[in-house]
């Protein structure tokens, strides 16, 4: 039974999830771009999708930050962030989940966000200015990108999200988890690290598998 447990528990550790542009496999890419150079050593992302990852009208999945006008800079950089994570990351394993889309078999739910990442998101983020609560479903795509429902009201995130727990929870239909826990507590993901030293969330990982 032992080893059992200890061949699921490694089923979910240094892993890629089974979605549109991941590798099969998380290895070494020298090469990534910009905010996503944090995974260079072991990533599931490739160099090219590193590179769209930073771009507002990116090929990964039409998708256009600046649906109700430009989103601030300072902003923006927590949504690459996030996309670097999802897209980058070997170390989703214990919340990766089956997805029902055309476009990925699998998902991440509930990742438990260290509250620094989280608030930090939601701070640099609250006058920035959106029509939807669940940016997963719902939009207008008829011109090939997101558009805004009809009738939906552009407001400031401070408004559609009013708490950080509400920003990190909603707008991916549940794939982060607001959590108490802080960086470097070993029981959160880190969006942002420090890559000249080790990836925190090897151990997070570890942890919950």
């Amino acid at each position: 039974a032992a080893a059992a447990v200890m061949v699921t528990r490694d089923s979910l550790l240094n892993v890629c999830m089974d979605a549109k542009h991941h590798k099969t496999e998380p290895g070494p890419e020298g090469q990534l771009y910009g905010q996503c150079v944090l995974w260079k050593d072991n990533a599931c992302c490739t160099a090219n999708t590193s590179v769209e990852a930073h771009q507002d009208q990116s090929y990964l999945y039409n998708f256009n930050w600046d649906h109700c006008g430009v989103m601030p800079e300072k902003c923006k950089r927590h949504f690459i962030q996030d996309t670097c994570l999802y897209e980058c990351s070997p170390n989703l394993g214990p919340w990766i989940d089956q997805a029902d889309t055309s476009w990925r078999k699998e998902r991440i739910r509930d990742v438990p966000l260290c509250q620094e990442d989280c608030e930090q998101w939601w701070e640099d983020c609250q006058d920035a200015v959106t029509c939807k609560v669940n940016w997963h479903k719902g939009w207008n795509w008829t011109t090939g990108t997101n558009q805004c429902p009809r009738g939906a009201m552009c407001q400031k995130f401070k408004f559609v999200f009013p708490t950080a727990a509400a920003l990190c929870e909603q707008i991916w239909s549940g794939s982060y988890r607001y959590t108490s826990h802080h960086r470097g507590s070993g029981r959160c993901i880190q969006m942002w690290f420090d890559p000249a030293q080790e990836n925190p969330n090897i151990a997070v990982a570890q942890y919950y598998a």
